[in-house]
């Protein structure tokens, strides 16, 4: 989590970011550039401090940084860039941490604006959920004492061509760079990319497969409670004995049998 000055500069590259990504290949190119942008400043310390220097005003950080990056990148991505070296961030990290992160943003909305952005939100989920499913992958692709390299081979030797270039780019990016295990790093993409499309994400556990019927159901009723669209990232437990528990951002609804159960061993202390 970032604190609150860099969140206002966050937000403030966030407004340039929006207008430079309205196509897919806009949005493609400025987030592969600045996924490149954030890696570079994390490798070199010294210009990251440069970039981030209180006393420096903000017009020379900008002015630096378009130095670096003059004729090597779209001019869409240096003015992200300028107006993120032009904000005031809490630590030097956050700089790095946060063009990275709004070059996720861009990818997304790049497959959000070549109609896959609903494709890509599934593939990012469900191949979460098949990590977590498998303790063996799941270990290899979170051991940090294994090379990156390998660790990132593995994944794209299990999904190359097999999904989304986005989803493929997005989730070898996440073995790369997240601090996050691989699950939940791709469970957290898969919400940046529902938010995009102006969704919120119901977590739903389930006592057994929800059919389509049931899934239909279940998000006209959020949907209707809610005021939004909702999109639903379903998993199995069979330890809640039937029903479903949803959450919503901080909100959870416990309809599972062994919620209830828990509720009357409670009611009988």
């Amino acid at each position: 989590m970032y604190a609150a000055s860099s969140r206002e500069a966050l937000a403030g590259a966030r407004s340039v970011l929006e207008p430079a990504t309205g196509s897919a290949a806009a949005a493609a190119t400025v987030g592969d550039e600045l996924l490149e942008v954030s890696r570079l400043l994390g490798e070199n310390r010294e210009l990251l401090s440069t970039l981030t220097e209180a006393a420096v005003p903000p017009a020379e950080r900008t002015a630096v940084a378009r130095g670096v990056l003059s004729g090597k990148v779209a001019d869409a991505t240096g003015e992200v860039v300028g107006a993120a070296v032009g904000g005031q961030w809490s630590t030097s990290t956050d700089l790095a941490s946060g063009l990275h992160d709004l070059g996720v943003e861009a990818l997304l909305r790049s497959a959000s604006a070549a109609g896959t952005g609903d494709t890509v939100e599934d593939e990012l989920f469900r191949l979460g959920r098949i990590i977590a499913s498998d303790a063996a992958l799941e270990q290899a692709l979170s051991d940090r004492a294994r090379p990156v390299a390998d660790r990132v081979g593995l994944l794209r030797s299990l999904i190359a061509g097999k999904v989304n270039p986005v989803t493929e780019k997005l989730a070898l990016d996440a073995i790369e760079r997240s601090s996050l295990q691989p699950a939940d790093a791709l469970a957290a993409l898969a919400d940046t990319a529902a938010a995009i499309s102006g969704r919120r994400v119901a977590h739903v556990r389930a006592a057994e497969a929800l059919t389509d019927a049931q899934r239909q159901r279940l998000a006209s009723e959020l949907e209707a409670d809610l005021g939004s669209p909702v999109t639903l990232h379903v998993d199995v437990d069979p330890a809640l004995l039937g029903g479903v528990v949803v959450r919503v951002g901080n909100e959870q609804i416990d309809g599972s049998v062994a919620g209830k159960f828990a509720a009357v061993r409670r009611g009988l202390r």
